[in-house]
């Protein structure tokens, strides 16, 4: 069965390799803009089915993988920073504060019309970081095409406090153990033997 992975982001095909599986990726034709008055856990939701659904009316046969991350700070949404200017903005915002990161994915089979879905909350507890401190981390790491501007697999651990939430993979993008209960109800077991899904959040 031919497993499609719906985003050329290297940042998710990394998480996806772990798992051990042959998939290939394709880009989705998705607009991600916010709708109005959209809470960040349906954007995200919304946003991974559509990727997922994007693809796989390409690719009937196969089972598409869709993800969307979504950041916010008191349901403010922080997108991509794309520079540094906007990445320091963040960061400063987010000192001493909590922001919650919302990772949704999606499992879609165009053939027998298969859609399930789950999103991922996870929270970062930043420490209250110093100007000095967030300039030097920018500078060192250069987080741009992150939301909420660091790489929590790298040297953005620095940034924290502490981390809630069930699956760190979330938090880089693509929620693993999510994914694989996705994939166990799908019929795909990660680890051979009976798939199964115990224990899940699947919506």
């Amino acid at each position: 069965m031919d497993i499609i992975l719906a985003s050329t982001s290297p940042y998710r095909q990394r998480l996806l390799e772990r798992l051990q599986l042959p998939f290939q990726c394709h880009s989705p034709a998705v607009d991600e803009t916010r709708l109005p008055g959209e809470p960040p856990a349906r954007m995200a939701a919304r946003l991974a089915l559509a990727k997922a659904r994007s693809v796989a009316a390409n690719y009937p046969d196969a089972l598409v993988i869709g993800s969307d991350q979504v950041a916010a700070l008191d349901e403010r949404v922080m997108g991509k920073p794309g520079s540094y200017e906007a990445a320091r903005a963040q960061l400063k915002a987010s000192a001493g504060r909590v922001v919650s990161f919302y990772t949704g994915v999606a499992l879609c089979r165009a053939r027998d019309a298969l859609e399930q879905f789950h999103v991922e909350p996870f929270k970062v507890h930043f420490r209250d970081v110093d100007d000095q401190s967030i300039s030097n981390y920018l500078q060192r790491e250069q987080p741009y095409d992150c939301a909420g501007s660091f790489k929590c697999e790298g040297l953005g651990i620095a940034l924290f406090s502490r981390l809630e939430g069930r699956d760190p993979t979330s938090l880089e993008g693509l929620p693993l153990i999510a994914l694989t209960d996705l994939l166990a109800l799908a019929g795909v077991a990660v680890l051979g033997g009976t798939a199964s899904a115990e224990g899940r959040e699947v919506q």
